[in-house]
């Protein structure tokens, strides 16, 4: 377990750190191009090779490193900020006509996966990052509604929210001071895996030219240019490939960590 949360935490770490240095400095011009410099492979001018416009990739990498964390990051953030509520209400409320409707709701989410949601937000308002952000940001919320819901339910039946009941408190209340704090965990443990996925569909949406649109550097897009340039210099295609497969890695070691922190009988079962 603790390997596995060091591994994960120092991977993602790495990654938040490039994305944080590019505020303020990149080893080139992500905007400025240098056709006569187009395609050059790894040297000491340019640790991992220059694109089909001449601009380095590694500081691509690290301004789209920026870009996919941030949509993924407030992707999660909406599905947090939703779906809890939503799922502490429909727990609260079991069996009720608002149990009904969050329920079936998030049922009627879950239908449309995101690219579909992305394409139906881009055909209405356009391509770019924000709708991506709203598009991953819609699928999250049933994702947090459901979970908080089956967690939550499984609460209510313990003799502390039975005391808290006698005592006079009200559902809301009673979830928000003893239901929300018992459940954190899992919600912690779902928001890292969330943020993968982000990842993951942020680049997707910017790989068919929903996402993040020029000049706005974006790891998908990035694939999506070097798709024709796989025969000729395949530095340019796997390179950004690895840099989201390594990411999301060290997201989904980081959940698996957590997990085994907060539930010790995980550990066990594993050992």
């Amino acid at each position: 377990m603790k390997r596995t949360l060091i591994l994960g935490g120092a991977l993602t770490t790495l990654f938040l750190a490039a994305a944080l240095l590019s505020f303020v400095w990149t080893p080139g011009e992500v905007t400025t191009l240098n056709i006569p410099a187009k395609l050059q492979p790894p040297s000491a001018a340019h640790l991992l090779g220059t694109d089909h416009l001449g601009r380095d990739i590694l500081s691509m990498l690290m301004v789209g490193a920026r870009t996919s964390i941030a949509v993924a990051l407030i992707a999660v953030g909406i599905g947090l900020c939703l779906g809890v509520p939503l799922g502490l209400a429909a727990a609260a409320t079991r069996g009720s006509w608002l149990d009904e409707v969050i329920s079936r709701s998030a049922d009627l989410v879950f239908a449309f996966p995101s690219l579909v949601i992305a394409i139906l937000i881009t055909a209405v308002f356009g391509p770019g990052a924000v709708n991506a952000i709203l598009a991953i940001g819609i699928f999250n919320v049933p994702v947090f509604a459901r979970l908080t819901r089956g967690a939550a339910l499984s609460l209510w039946t313990r003799d502390f929210i039975l005391a808290a009941r006698t005592a006079g408190k009200t559902r809301a209340r009673i979830s928000a001071e003893h239901v929300l704090p018992n459940i954190a965990n899992l919600l912690i443990v779902q928001g890292t895996i969330q943020f993968s996925l982000g990842i993951l569909a942020e680049a997707g949406l910017s790989y068919v030219g929903l996402g993040a649109q020029p000049p706005t550097p974006s790891w998908g897009r990035m694939l999506a240019d070097a798709q024709t340039l796989v025969g000729i210099a395949p530095h340019v295609a796997l390179i950004p490939g690895l840099t989201i497969v390594l990411m999301v890695l060290g997201l989904n070691l980081l959940g698996d960590g957590l997990r085994d922190h907060f539930d010790p009988r995980l550990k066990v079962l594993r050992a």
